[in-house]
């Protein structure tokens, strides 16, 4: 089988990571690039075995505007940092993935500059889609054309004519001869021409062994892109959705049905989507959860249903990320690796031991899906001769399976067995993949400690905001976040406080709002 097929992927937007400016002056190249390499050891130690980084060629602004595809962009460093950086990742045994942006480029990419300067006369009229010399448009250019989601940033190739598609070939093998890249990713997929696509494949097994192509497809019958003949895979948005929603809603029934459906796809059971939690266009999966514990068994199934689990840069260490003012700037931060390793963190003890779990057992490859039990709050499925059982309620859960036989629970330590019956009791908020005893090649460090912890994080959360006796101030003068405390206080005094009461505080972010809702209590 290929690398892919068992790979475990970490995604980094370096232009966020680095904290490179939101705008490219095309100046000198600051070597910030070069800023990541201490990160490539985390990922060994975490359990990686694929990194996704991108974009990373030279463009205006947030990096899918590209300016020139054979140049590193200059916030980031030189073509030099880049194969520099690819060596580093293969010598500690990871694989790396680049985007490729071929549906459209941007505004200084030097064949629309051509059509600016040369109007009809320009030889590059045809690199574009529907080049129009009869309009205008709002940066005055004289003539307008197709662009990708309304975006005139952003210019459509014509991904039809020879020459443009010959150009962004020899690219690819401009890249792999370079630098020596495993796969792309392949921004805006499912737009992108599937003459084109066909061409990528045929290219693909051409330049190297086991080169991956993964497209970005939100909607739709994915196997329109992933098959022999166009991708090997594409992201599983429709996963995605359904993990965090299936925790807040309480309804694993939808998880299920997700993968139901695909596997029911004709994918074939060779191909394995790209599964994520977050990423770079959406915000981190600690901001969409209502409890955190659930950070747990949504990675859990993240790691272990079919696919190819993704970890977005960050997320490890439980970032938080909320899109702001219709702005990704948010969840696309930098951040200081030294200071998240610094921080006593449950969140990447979590990670690592999933990583070492996933690495180890070929059958969460491999293995063969089956359903085993299903309620609103309680999921168990195998994949071969491995269980997997999560918890998506406050109180215990309890399974019965028909499974003979001794198994260890993976992250607990803790044994079970039975014949004809496995009883399996599952804490709150909880999950675990239990292995057959006889098949456990080593002995897994059981993260029982680590998983308390997350339990303990909304409440915590709630328990080190200041208070207004701590304060000593009136509800006039406290801050949004004093005034929030005080309210789950108020709350806590008069009963339990549900997930849904909690969150309806926290998103509660207006000042008048928060103090009239204080002065309600008695």
């Amino acid at each position: 089988m290929a690398w892919f097929d068992e790979a475990v992927f970490y995604h980094i937007y370096p232009l966020g990571l680095t904290g490179a400016p939101a705008q490219n002056d095309y100046g000198e190249p600051v070597h910030r690039l070069n800023t990541l390499i201490p990160w490539i050891s985390h990922l060994k130690e975490t359990g990686f075995t694929g990194l996704y980084i991108g974009p990373l060629f030279e463009s205006v602004g947030h990096g899918y505007e590209t300016t020139d595809y054979r140049k590193l962009d200059s916030r980031l460093g030189t073509n030099d940092d880049l194969k520099n950086f690819v060596e580093e990742c293969h010598k500690a045994g990871i694989k790396v993935i680049l985007d490729g942006v071929f549906n459209h480029t941007g505004r200084d990419f030097f064949a629309f500059k051509d059509i600016q300067q040369h109007r009809e006369n320009s030889r590059y009229v045809n690199w574009y889609c529907n080049v129009n010399f009869w309009g205008n448009n709002e940066y005055n250019d004289g003539f307008f054309y197709d662009n990708w989601g309304g975006y005139n940033l952003l210019v459509k190739l014509n991904l039809r004519n020879p020459e443009v598609r010959d150009y962004l070939l020899d690219t690819i093998r401009w890249w792999v001869s370079e630098f020596d890249i495993d796969g792309l990713r392949l921004d805006t997929a499912d737009v992108l021409d599937f003459d084109f696509m066909h061409s990528l494949r045929g290219l693909a097994d051409e330049v190297k062994e086991d080169f991956w192509l993964m497209g970005e497809v939100i909607h739709g019958d994915y196997s329109r892109w992933v098959n022999e003949h166009t991708l090997h895979s594409v992201t599983n948005y429709h996963l995605h959705k359904a993990l965090f929603s299936g925790h807040n809603d309480h309804n694993y029934f939808e998880i299920a049905h997700t993968v139901r459906r695909q596997l029911g796809m004709g994918l074939g059971t060779d191909v394995r989507l790209y599964s994520f939690v977050d990423n770079h266009d959406v915000e981190r999966i600690i901001s969409k959860l209502n409890n955190r514990a659930h950070y747990l068994p949504v990675h859990i199934l993240l790691y272990t249903l079919p696919g190819i689990p993704s970890v977005y840069y960050g997320s490890e260490f439980g970032v938080e990320g909320k899109k702001e003012r219709y702005s990704d700037a948010s969840i696309r931060p930098a951040l200081d690796l030294e200071e998240l390793k610094k921080q006593d963190n449950p969140y990447v003890e979590i990670i690592k031991a999933l990583g070492r779990i996933h690495l180890s057992e070929k059958a969460l490859s491999y293995g063969e899906y089956r359903e085993l039990e299903l309620t609103t709050t309680k999921y168990a499925f195998a994949r071969g001769d491995v269980i997997i059982t999560v918890n998506n309620s406050d109180t215990p859960a309890s399974f019965d399976l028909d499974f003979d036989g001794t198994y260890t629970g993976a992250l607990s330590g803790k044994p079970i067995a039975s014949e004809g019956k496995l009883h399996i009791e599952i804490e709150g908020n909880s999950g675990e993949i239990w292995l057959p005893a006889e098949g456990v090649k080593k002995i897994y460090k059981p993260i029982k400690k680590v998983i308390a912890e997350v339990k303990k994080q909304e409440e915590k959360k709630i328990l080190t905001m200041p208070k207004r006796a701590e304060t000593g101030k009136s509800y006039e003068e406290m801050t949004v976040e004093e005034l929030q405390a005080e309210i789950l206080a108020k709350m806590a005094a008069n009963g339990p406080v549900t997930d849904r009461m909690k969150k309806d505080v926290t998103d509660n972010v207006y000042r008048d709002s928060l103090l009239n809702w204080v002065k309600s209590f008695r």
